[in-house]
C-alpha cells in the first residue's frame, strides 16, 4: 500500500490532527553540516549546480528533524542565469548581476535553458530516490516579478525602487521580461515535476512593494500564466504561491492565480488567515525571529497558529526563511511543540 504524504493530503483540502511541518530555507547556514558542505563546494553556485552537494544539503534537515517535506536546494536566480545572464554571490552582499537594460530583454537566450539546468533536474531525480517515501518533495521557482527585481537592479534593494521605476517608465519592456520569465519558469517547474517533485512552490518575495495596478500586472498575471502552463501538463500537481507582503491582496492573488495552497508571511493576522483557510490550504506563518528567540515567544507563536488554524487544512511553516543565527535546539523545540501540541 502506498504511503500517504501528509503535505499532499492537506493540499487536497484535508485537515489533519497533526499538521505537516517544514521550513523555508531549512537547508541553510544555521546547520553546521551545511556550512561544512558549502565550504567544500567552493561557491554557492557550485553548491546549487553540483548534484552531490545539492542532494546532501537538501537531506540534512530531513535527517535532523524528520520534516514532512523536503524542498530542493537551489536558488531563484538560476532561471535568469540559465537564460544567459551573469550571476555571482558575494559573502555579505548576496546575489550580484549586471543590470539588464530594456533593449537587452529580447536577447535573453533560452536555447540552452534546460541543458544549463540539467544538474538541478538530476538533483530532483536523486532526491526522490533517496528521500523517505512519506516525505513530500517540493520543487520551486521565483515568481517573475521577484526575479525581475534582481535582474533590473543587479542586486537586492530594500524597496525594489529600480524595478518599480522600470515598470512605470518601460511598461512594455517589463511586460516582455515578465512574460519570458513566466514561460521559462513554467517549463522549469514542469521539468522538476517530471524528475520527481510532488509539489511546486512559487516564491514572490517582493510582492508587497507594489500598488494595486502594478500588483495585478507584475505579480498576479505572470503567476497565473505559470499556473496555467503547469496545469496544462500536470493538472493534479499542487502549486503553492507565496506572495510575501501581499496583505489585503492575498485573497485576490489566490483567486486570480489559481494556486492550490497559499503561503502566508508572519504579518498576516490570524483572523485573516482563518478567512483565507476557508478557501483552501494555507501555509505558515511563524515569525522567524520567534524561532531565534525561543522560549515563551516561540511557544506562544506556535500555539496561536495551532489554535487559530489547526482544525483546517494547515501546513505549519515559518512566515519567511529561517535565519542563520537560529539555534538548532529552538528548531527541535518547535517541531516537538507542533507535533505534540496539535494532539492536545
Amino acid at each position: 500500500m502506498a504511503v500517504k504524504r501528509a503535505l499532499l493530503q492537506v493540499l487536497k483540502g484535508e485537515s489533519l490532527e497533526v499538521p505537516p511541518l517544514w521550513m523555508m530555507r531549512q537547508a541553510g547556514r544555521y546547520l553546521p553540516e551545511y556550512r561544512e558542505a558549502r565550504k567544500k563546494a567552493g561557491s554557492f553556485l557550485d553548491l546549487c549546480y553540483n548534484p552531490d552537494f545539492a542532494v546532501e544539503v537538501t537531506l540534512q534537515p530531513i535527517r535532523r528533524f524528520d520534516f514532512d517535506a523536503s524542498i530542493l536546494f537551489s536558488d531563484i536566480l538560476v532561471v535568469p542565469h540559465a537564460l544567459g545572464r551573469d550571476l555571482r554571490f558575494e559573502e555579505g552582499r548576496g546575489p550580484l548581476m549586471t543590470p539588464i537594460r530594456a533593449d537587452e530583454i529580447s536577447a535573453l537566450d533560452g536555447e540552452k535553458f534546460h541543458v544549463n539546468l540539467e544538474p538541478v533536474y538530476e538533483t530532483v531525480r536523486r532526491l526522490r530516490r533517496e528521500l523517505p517515501e512519506k516525505t513530500t518533495l517540493i520543487g520551486f521557482c521565483g515568481a517573475p516579478w521577484t526575479v525581475a527585481t534582481y535582474m533590473i537592479a543587479g542586486h537586492g534593494t530594500p524597496d525594489q525602487a529600480p524595478a518599480r521605476l522600470f515598470a512605470y517608465r518601460e511598461p512594455q519592456a517589463m511586460a516582455k521580461l515578465l512574460s519570458i520569465l513566466a514561460d521559462h519558469s513554467a517549463a522549469y517547474l514542469i521539468r522538476q515535476i517530471e524528475a520527481g517533485a510532488d509539489v511546486v512552490q512559487i516564491f514572490d518575495s517582493w510582492s508587497g512593494v507594489l500598488d494595486d495596478a502594478t500588483f495585478e500586472a507584475c505579480c498576479v498575471k505572470p503567476v497565473a500564466e505559470i499556473v496555467r502552463k503547469v496545469r496544462a501538463v500536470y493538472p493534479n500537481v499542487p502549486i503553492i504561491g507565496f506572495p510575501k507582503g501581499a496583505g489585503a491582496q492575498l485573497d485576490t492573488y489566490r483567486q486570480r492565480t489559481g494556486v492550490t495552497g497559499l503561503g502566508l508571511d508572519w504579518t498576516v493576522p490570524m483572523s485573516q488567515a482563518r478567512s483565507l483557510q476557508a478557501g483552501g490550504a494555507v501555509q505558515g506563518n511563524l515569525d522567524p525571529l520567534r524561532l531565534v528567540a525561543g522560549g515563551r515567544a516561540l511557544d506562544e507563536g506556535v500555539d496561536s497558529i495551532l489554535e487559530a488554524l489547526g482544525t483546517g487544512p494547515l501546513i505549519f511553516n515559518l512566515g519567511h526563511g529561517i535565519t542563520p543565527e537560529t539555534p538548532i535546539a529552538h528548531v527541535e523545540a518547535m517541531v516537538s511543540r507542533v507535533r505534540k501540541g496539535a494532539r492536545q
